[in-house]
């Protein structure tokens, strides 16, 4: 028993699975805050210039038989959760965009390797340096 709480603690400290639990918990601080921001700046606004009717209170309700609770299609809370997912796809896509264009501008003033040794294995065919090569960064 004590092995596999031994073995547990190296899983858990290795530095990837520390850096993905930061991840996600600024990930899930991160969707509150635009969680707050969809709620509680854009849909009132939006409901403003729809003639204030609130997007969330938008339903659209089944007859059923009688004695029987209506059924009620909240689509209007549906929009919401695209609208909110929509913004969190675009601010992750535009921090990704600018940390490309930064490392695309560290690598082209960059480094420069004495033998050009290319590793083609990411998408933006940036050359490692290995370590017998003498690398010039700047």
């Amino acid at each position: 028993m004590k092995q596999f709480f031994k073995d547990f603690k190296e899983f858990a400290m290795r530095g990837n699975v520390v850096d993905m639990a930061v991840g996600v918990v600024i990930g899930t601080a991160f969707g509150k805050i635009v969680s707050s921001l969809v709620s509680d700046i854009i849909m009132p606004a939006l409901s403003l210039i729809t003639g204030r009717v609130s997007l969330q209170d938008l339903s659209f309700t089944l007859p059923t038989g009688e004695g029987m609770e209506p059924i009620v299609l909240k689509y209007g809370v549906f929009l919401q959760s695209v609208l909110d997912f929509l913004i969190i796809a675009f601010s992750i896509f535009v921090v990704i965009k600018l940390i490309t264009q930064k490392e695309k501008r560290g690598s082209s003033r960059g480094s420069s390797c004495s033998n050009k040794r290319r590793s083609f294995a990411d998408r933006n065919q940036r050359f490692t340096c290995s370590t017998k090569v003498i690398c010039n960064s700047q």
